[in-house]
């Protein structure tokens, strides 16, 4: 894959410019307000759309580039499927820029799935990894909080608790400059007999063979107190949680602005819902990285307008600009080599 070289001034951003439901209109609109703080932006989708959008801009002076690809990945395929029978598509193209080392992030708006995917195939997750996760500070309100996992790995095991973990650690050190992040997993109760199976064996790994500053378990409204700097769940209560805070904020948002409005007038009523929404779902406002994989790649909300691009692309340039990418796969390493350490002398001492 080639492209025509561009200057390479500042941060480079290959930027799916065909997911997301109002594709191309908003992602267009969103890099070019990226490019105008300085960034190279990198269009990649079906040429004749993207330019018919990149039209309605001045983009005089301006980094930006349209790289042809076919179209997106929809969200009800599936996405390693889709991968093989759409070479082409956009989100492929995309993350193929970074692996070429040709931009510094992807960014999609598109099927989560698909991106995952497509960062899995391409660039390849870091050593001592099965799988990458979604995660992040997702809520404003503890904004010093990284949530894992957020939706990849709906049935993880015990042991991939250590994982989730490092990476949470690593990036809550890295992006939130935080020395010595606390770890706790969420849980029905703070006990450590408390909770499934699961959660009851994560604890006991985490214990005993993390070596991090693992606090125990912490119930949900302790959680977004921000008690913990990492808290860990699997990716399906971390799922759940996620678009529960999401349809909690449009409900909070809509009853605030519909009650203030009368007071205050409804532009006034409605900036003030809004911010209440964007800081419960800081996901939606600024991405989310897939961390645990060879590169900086955040997923935004399918109905994400041109701000939330724009944030999104922001988010992916602080990853850069913090090295998060090696913070993990440093913890990675440590905290494997410290499970090992610690399987003999459990042994010894049964």
């Amino acid at each position: 894959m080639t492209t025509p070289p561009l200057d390479g001034r500042g941060f480079r951003v290959a930027l799916d410019a065909m997911g997301g439901d109002h594709a191309p209109a908003e992602i267009v609109s969103g890099g070019v307000a990226a490019a105008r703080e300085g960034a190279t932006v990198f269009l990649v989708g079906v040429p004749d759309r993207v330019q018919a959008e990149l039209d309605n801009h001045d983009v005089s002076g301006l980094a930006i580039q349209v790289v042809p690809s076919d179209d997106a990945i929809e969200e009800t395929e599936q996405p390693a499927l889709a991968l093989r029978r759409k070479p082409k598509a956009s989100v492929l193209v995309a993350t193929g820029l970074v692996k070429e080392g040709m931009a510094d992030a992807v960014v999609s708006m598109g099927s989560t799935g698909a991106l995952m995917a497509s960062a899995h195939f391409l660039l390849g997750t870091l050593e001592n990894l099965d799988r990458p996760v979604l995660g992040g500070p997702a809520l404003g309100y503890a904004p010093n909080t990284i949530w894992l996992d957020m939706g990849a790995n709906v049935d993880a095991r015990p042991a991939q608790f250590l994982d989730f973990a490092a990476i949470g650690v690593a990036t809550a050190r890295a992006y939130l400059q935080i020395d010595n992040p606390s770890v706790a997993l969420l849980n029905v109760g703070e006990e450590p007999t408390k909770g499934s199976k699961q959660v009851k064996e994560a604890y006991t790994a985490l214990q005993e063979g993390s070596g991090l500053n693992f606090i125990g378990n912490v119930e949900a409204h302790e959680a977004v107190q921000g008690k913990a700097n990492v808290v860990l769940a699997d990716g399906f209560v971390g799922n759940a949680l996620l678009k529960y805070s999401e349809g909690l904020g449009q409900a909070i948002a809509r009853d605030l602005g519909e009650r203030l409005a009368p007071e205050i007038g409804p532009d006034k009523a409605r900036d003030i819902a809004m911010s209440i929404f964007r800081k419960i779902n800081l996901m939606e406002t600024a991405g989310g990285p897939i961390l645990g994989v060879n590169g900086i790649v955040i997923v935004g909300h399918g109905r994400a307008r041109a701000p939330m691009v724009h944030g999104a692309i922001r988010t992916a340039e602080l990853m850069k600009d913090h090295n998060v990418v090696a913070a993990v796969k440093d913890e990675l390493s440590a905290i494997h080599a410290r499970s090992q350490a610690a399987e003999p002398a459990a042994s010894a001492g049964a």
